[in-house]
């Protein structure tokens, strides 16, 4: 068995992410990106839990559900069609580990029922980035919430962010990333995060939004 260049440690930071086989989608429909994201919660704990109970109404908001012990300690998140990136830092040793099997039999298991196929769905297992210094970890922030707007420009990093008003508002509505709960939106999905363990770098919305706004214009 390969081991890591860098094993987990707790109280560590890392950005783990993978993608689908071939770079093919994983993500089809708003469904998928609605299940995995549910999943960042229900599989953050040692506990388990049955999707089907929401299809059978035992527990209609699986946001509400008592996880007792979570493994991880997720910072940010964000889907995209064919991959994904998460800030993660462990709450238990060996918990990354744990919550990322969990995290993707659970979903694979899913999305091969949903699209009657068989077989895996990931390009291997997930890769793992050691945060190892803080200028490094605030970056990684505005780099997962800022991966959406390759959807809508593929070259803005090289080559800018041609039109900032389109991009804030893209970014304003994508549903599918922490970047809302940064914003000070209040939704369920907000119960995924756990930014107490991370360095307090955005103490208001106000901040996070100027932190945005510098990268919008960083090439201006």
């Amino acid at each position: 068995m390969s081991l890591r260049k860098t094993p987990f440690v707790s109280g560590e930071y890392y950005h783990v992410y993978n993608r689908g086989n071939s770079k093919q989608e994983i993500f089809n429909d708003a469904e998928d990106y609605q299940r995995f994201v549910t999943l960042l919660y229900t599989c953050n704990s040692e506990n388990n839990f049955r999707m089907s109970l929401v299809k059978e109404g035992v527990e209609k908001n699986p946001y509400l559900w008592e996880r007792g012990n979570q493994i991880v300690s997720i910072g940010a998140y964000c889907l995209m069609p064919n991959h994904f990136h998460l800030l993660v830092t462990e709450k238990e040793s060996g918990g990354v580990s744990k919550f990322m099997q969990k995290l993707s039999t659970a979903y694979v298991m899913y999305h091969n029922i949903k699209y009657e196929r068989t077989g895996g769905l990931f390009e291997g297992k997930f890769k793992s980035e050691y945060l190892d210094t803080d200028q490094y970890l605030k970056y990684i922030f505005s780099y997962i919430h800022f991966n959406p707007l390759k959807l809508i420009q593929k070259d803005w990093k090289e080559d800018g962010i041609k039109n900032k008003k389109v991009s804030l508002n893209y970014l304003d509505n994508y549903k599918y990333s922490s970047y809302l709960d940064f914003k000070g939106i209040e939704r369920k999905e907000g119960a995924i995060l756990n930014r107490k363990v991370y360095p307090d770098y955005f103490p208001s919305t106000k901040n996070f939004e100027r932190e945005i706004l510098d990268w919008i214009n960083y090439k201006d």
